[in-house]
């Protein structure tokens, strides 16, 4: 039987492999890395998202592998501008009939209330307003490109982005006994990421899509259980606590969630609870449990107690109340303080302690990191109650939306929420926002049907 090779497919692998080399190899390169990604992020929607998730990838590379990029900054936002310019272009505006759908009209209108917002409110409105116009290109840009794409090139693609993740792990997996894998803080697995809060979260994502493949499909595939117990394995070693927890939490809401938003009837929505295959390996992992269940907690208190680093602890509340309890503390302060209006948009909790980094050419700020956890807190503390309810109401139309593309969409959008209890990274593109922004859009994005030039 002759094999048919796919000389385009192949092609397209190595030039892909081609920029990746040129990330790693030096930092000149690693910035034309950059500017290669913008400019293939203007070819078409599919591409603009592809060269928004290689460009996040490029961004959270392991130092111990890759240089740093002397223009990353500067290249991130050229390849947000890139994807734009790639999916505005298709809107239908340059012959008049621009369309959209109702997901990306309502992102621009929360953009634009954060942006007056921040003219009003925040102490440094450069800052906010940038970010908002940062976040707004980036998450308009998403849904519009997940919009525009027919159901075969929407699957396609992100089979293709579950493909990289797969890689990734994949890749990481040599490093887990090297002293590469473990470069940030020498006890959380970083794997090919620059941090264990990173690399979990990219676990835990991909775990969630993996395991709610178990239920969606009538017969699913061995390699879904494979990828789901490697990437819980990972996501232990890496340490990062709000991940796993995102990630069981995510997908339990999901298989119980899905039935009821969806509107449809569970064999409908969850077609594995009737598998035999699937009941066999719940049965395999209950026992499993049950016998090594010592073993098994011992693991799980090393995992909560981020290998004796968080101290001692009694429980999951207590090591989160520990790591995050003085940032929380502080949030209520500024709450209760400007209860309706907030702080600002992307605004320190302590706003004298910003570090913020200026372009040298315009002076405008291109980089103004601010960690904080708990995604509902650090949103009512920015935005006030007011803006903090237009958000509300705005992520329950992606949970809406999400529940009635089935389990795996509504397991993903939830995985990536929860990661935000832990670090707010949601509204920040500029990092791991833009992996979690990924994911939350193609979950929450209805499936475009050409025939009728409606959405699903």
């Amino acid at each position: 039987m002759k094999v048919k090779i796919d000389r385009n497919q192949i092609a397209i692998t190595l030039a892909f492999c081609s920029l990746i080399l040129l990330r790693v190899a030096t930092a000149p390169t690693a910035t034309l890395s950059f500017l290669i990604l913008a400019a293939y992020a203007t070819l078409g929607r599919a591409q603009a998202i592809k060269a928004l998730s290689l460009c996040w990838l490029f961004t959270m590379v392991n130092p111990g592998l890759a240089p740093g990029a002397s223009f990353s900054s500067i290249g991130r936002y050229m390849v947000f501008l890139g994807a734009f310019i790639a999916v505005f272009a298709r809107t239908g505006i340059r012959s008049g009939s621009l369309t959209s759908s109702g997901i990306v009209l309502s992102t621009v209108g929360l953009g634009v209330f954060i942006m007056i917002h921040s003219m009003f409110a925040s102490p440094m409105p450069d800052v906010s307003i940038l970010k908002a116009v940062s976040w707004l290109v980036v998450t308009a840009t998403l849904f519009s490109a997940w919009s525009g794409l027919s159901s075969g090139d929407r699957e396609k693609l992100f089979r293709h982005l579950y493909l990289g993740l797969v890689a990734i792990m994949a890749v990481s997996l040599p490093l887990f006994v090297l002293p590469l894998g473990y470069l940030r803080n020498g006890s959380g697995f970083q794997g090919i990421l620059n941090h264990p809060q990173a690399f979990g979260p990219t676990m835990a994502i991909l775990g969630a899509i993996a395991a709610s493949k178990l239920f969606s499909e009538k017969r699913p595939s061995w390699q879904y259980l494979g990828i789901f117990g490697v990437s819980l394995l990972f996501i232990m070693a890496s340490e990062a606590r709000t991940a796993g927890l995102a990630l069981v939490i995510g997908l339990c809401m999901a298989i119980a969630s899905v039935p009821v938003l969806s509107g449809r009837r569970i064999r409908a929505v969850l077609p594995g609870l009737r598998s035999r295959r699937v009941w066999g390996i719940a049965g395999v992992a209950l026992y499993l449990g049950v016998v090594f269940a010592p073993q098994i907690g011992d693991k799980v208190g090393h995992y909560i107690s981020k290998s004796g680093r968080a101290g001692s602890v009694e429980s999951i509340a207590e090591a989160y109340n520990k790591s995050r309890g003085g940032l929380i503390d502080r949030m209520f302060v500024n709450i209760r303080e400007n209860p309706l209006t907030g702080i600002g948009f992307g605004i320190a909790s302590e706003p004298d302690l910003m570090v913020v980094e200026r372009d040298p050419l315009l002076g405008l700020p291109i980089g103004a990191p601010v960690e904080k956890g708990v995604l509902p807190l650090a949103t009512l503390e920015e935005l006030g109650w007011v803006g903090a309810t237009i958000v509300v109401l705005w992520m329950m139309a992606l949970v809406v939306r999400a529940s009635q593309n089935g389990v795996v969409s509504i397991s993903v959008l939830a995985t990536a929420l929860l990661i935000n209890m832990g670090e707010n990274v949601f509204f920040s593109p500029g990092g791991m926002g833009l992996f979690v922004l990924i994911g939350v859009t193609w979950a929450a994005t209805r499936v475009y049907r050409e025939q009728t030039g409606e959405f699903k």
